[in-house]
């Protein structure tokens, strides 16, 4: 049995009230979700995601860590070529509590310039405080948060288990998270096949944040 706590991979109704400007899910009844990716791009982890995506005929949106993007430029454009969205993840991923307001937009600033133009930021480690969004928001981009967080970055679960967060909790208009990074590798590899073969298989279709509608935000 998985030991990730519920709380995390499907956050409860009190902390997304707690959240009110951010995107959690859209509130639909038709069978679509969000697949994201967190922490790329990052080379032959990257690549494969996209070739997985591509096979199964899916979207996704790419929160991009703007160092990375500096490092690995090829990587970058060959995710814009392929029409996936890009998202801004920072430029170096540090968590908002550690750093301070003022630090914090810098360096979402900062990875704009490698990660932008774009109007999707989702904070790294998925630490913001709720009063840092209004100021976030005025850059004109809009924090995306999660309604299913696969956990495939945690080296305790074994890819069933990680299976099992995002199946066990996906519903109609659910923003997904994985990861292309080293560190979710060992899990995503095994994890991202079964759960694009379920989307498939159980008549979802998979959608570009873009295409949330504004109307229908759901926390």
């Amino acid at each position: 049995m998985s030991n990730t706590n519920s709380w995390i991979v499907r956050p409860p109704a009190w902390m997304r009230w707690l959240f009110p400007g951010a995107i959690w899910r859209e509130k639909t009844v038709e069978k679509r979700v969000f697949l994201t990716f967190d922490d790329g791009p990052v080379p032959g982890i990257t690549p494969w995601v996209i070739q997985q995506l591509k096979e199964a005929g899916a979207k996704a949106t790419f929160f991009c860590i703007g160092d990375n993007v500096r490092k690995y430029q090829g990587v970058f454009e060959n995710l814009k070529t392929e029409g996936f969205e890009i998202g801004c993840h920072g430029f170096s991923h540090r968590a908002g509590h550690k750093i301070g307001l003022k630090n914090y937009l810098k360096d979402i600033d900062r990875g704009l310039v490698y990660c932008g133009p774009t109007q999707w930021f989702r904070p790294p480690h998925g630490i913001i405080f709720p009063w840092w969004i209004t100021a976030i928001s005025k850059k004109g981009i809009n924090v995306v948060l999660w309604d299913v967080l696969s956990c495939d970055y945690d080296r305790s679960l074994m890819s069933r288990e990680v299976t099992a967060n995002v199946l066990r909790n996906i519903r109609p208009g659910s923003i997904i998270v994985f990861h292309d990074s080293l560190k979710a590798w060992p899990n995503l590899k095994e994890a991202l096949p079964e759960v694009l073969k379920w989307i498939k298989l159980n008549g979802y279709t998979t959608e570009l944040l873009t295409s949330i509608n504004q109307n229908k935000r759901k926390l």
